[in-house]
């Protein structure tokens, strides 16, 4: 745990739980450099805003590099600096837990999202009847 608040380092690698693809992005960045159009294939189910979020961020973190090639059209390629590569391998060890856990995580997720709705629907439900219960009140007093 650090020992105060979180850095935007911190937030930047804690996307595990987030859906950010950060992890992903640099575990396959580890063996060569990829064009956007690979890591968008690689990476399943993220959106083009999404992973141009992601590359930016670790850009600016310095974990990850970019190289526009004055080609028609232009080409840009995307590798981990020095400072990137030096967290493969905890990555790595993220990643492969995430992949055990997915079913799981995928499970929780559901089960969570189906108490919020119930929640949801209880509090609309008494809220209604408030409501209800005011305006036969209000009715009454006329």
């Amino acid at each position: 745990m650090p020992a105060g608040p979180l850095t935007e380092i911190d937030i930047g690698v804690q996307p595990l739980c987030t859906g950010e693809p950060s992890l992903l992005v640099i575990a396959l960045l580890d063996k060569r450099s990829l064009r956007f159009s690979e890591l968008s294939r690689a990476i399943d189910g993220v959106s083009q805003r999404m992973l141009t979020r992601t590359l930016r961020h670790l850009e600016r973190d310095g974990l990850v590099s970019r190289t526009v090639h004055p080609t028609v059209p232009p080409r840009v390629d995307y590798e981990l600096t020095p400072m990137g590569a030096t967290l493969h391998s905890t990555i790595s060890a993220l990643v492969v837990w995430t992949e055990e856990h997915q079913i799981a995580i995928a499970a929780a997720r559901t089960t969570y999202d189906r108490r919020v709705a119930a929640e949801r629907e209880t509090a609309d439900r008494l809220e209604a009847e408030r409501q209800a219960a005011a305006r036969v009140a209000l009715s009454g007093r006329g």
